[in-house]
């Protein structure tokens, strides 16, 4: 038996730069952290040596990797020649296609666990594991993501992600004196409405060959670095102010990102005292985010008492094999 854990990721300011249609010709970058909620992998030999199981919200049992309905799991598999007498289980502490990286985090997370059970632990860098995730979700499937959810799920952490043209990725740590100050500052909520984020990427995808997304993105990627140095002086007031500006870019970018109920969700955040705030991920529903001084989260929550809470701390660790039956106290 082996268990890997991988996080899931809050993005602040530049999402939709990751794209491969803005940053081959613009360069993009994002500034986003993990959180300690987790999507957990499993794997040991299966009973039936000819087979392969794998339980996620359905069980499959089939006698190839071929023959797996679960797109990841099959190209995972077949990436790192997976054979039968296997069973894969995976859990979460999030759902899915709630804006929080969910798939890229199960792709980092298998890949570091049957990479692992391979005996190739050591291979398994941050690095590599986002470089992996990000050929099999873009290069394998063909899905039309970008590259921000699987370097953040495979490092951890607050970084700036930087997206070049000849597709290389840098990773810059973002100093946080008080980091539990900014949480402090910080309240998220469930908004529901479960999606798919293909849809509504696919068509930001398309429009950011146009030049007015290229303009709104390339505004985006320009509150990075403000941001990162607001978070460094601890000037919350400025991190609220920057995400609202990135809020309002954003909307701009695609026609699913954010419908009425949203709007009136977010408005009745900022009268209610919030700094500033965004929907996480690619939109259309999830969570959101807002940054507001503590003393005013009382009237944030009851002007959202239709929106359930959700709290959470922070991970720096990113990716990591917690258990390994070979050696108990393996911690990669």
């Amino acid at each position: 038996m082996i268990i890997s854990r991988t996080p899931f990721r809050i993005s602040y300011v530049g999402g939709g730069s990751d794209l491969p249609a803005y940053y081959r010709e613009h360069g993009g970058a994002v500034l986003s952290s993990t959180i300690a909620k987790y999507l957990y992998v499993s794997s040991h030999d299966f009973f039936e040596a000819g087979q392969i199981r794998t339980k996620y919200s359905s069980t499959e049992t089939v006698s190839s990797v071929a023959d797996l309905q679960h797109p990841l799991l099959r190209a995972i598999l077949t990436r790192l020649n997976m054979g039968t007498g296997l069973e894969i289980s995976s859990i979460a502490d999030v759902p899915s296609g709630t804006g929080m990286g969910s798939s890229s985090s199960f792709t980092v997370g298998t890949l570091h666990n049957l990479t692992a059970r391979l005996g190739r632990a050591d291979e398994a860098t941050k690095a590599w594991l986002a470089e992996q995730a990000c050929g099999v979700e873009l290069g394998d499937l063909g899905e039309p993501i970008g590259k921000q959810d699987q370097y953040a799920a495979a490092f951890g952490g607050f970084n700036i992600y930087r997206f070049n043209a000849d597709e290389s990725v840098g990773v810059e740590s973002v100093t946080l004196p008080d980091a539990e100050g900014w949480l402090r500052h910080l309240r998220l909520y469930y908004f529901g409405n479960q999606r798919s984020a293909s849809a509504i990427l696919a068509e930001q995808s398309r429009q950011s060959a146009t030049r007015s997304k290229q303009e709104v993105l390339r505004d985006m990627v320009a509150l990075v670095d403000p941001l990162a140095t607001a978070l460094g002086a601890s000037n919350w007031t400025e991190c609220g102010r920057l995400m609202h500006e990135n809020w309002l870019l954003k909307q701009s970018l695609a026609s699913g990102i954010s419908d009425a109920g949203i709007q009136d969700a977010y408005e009745r955040g900022l009268k209610a005292g919030a700094l500033g705030g965004k929907l996480l991920g690619a939109g259309g529903g999830g969570f959101m985010l807002f940054v507001a001084r503590p003393e005013d989260h009382p009237a944030l929550d009851a002007a959202l008492s239709d929106l359930r809470p959700f709290p959470f701390q922070w991970d720096f660790e990113g990716s990591r094999i917690i258990y390994s039956d070979e050696n108990p106290t393996l911690q990669v």
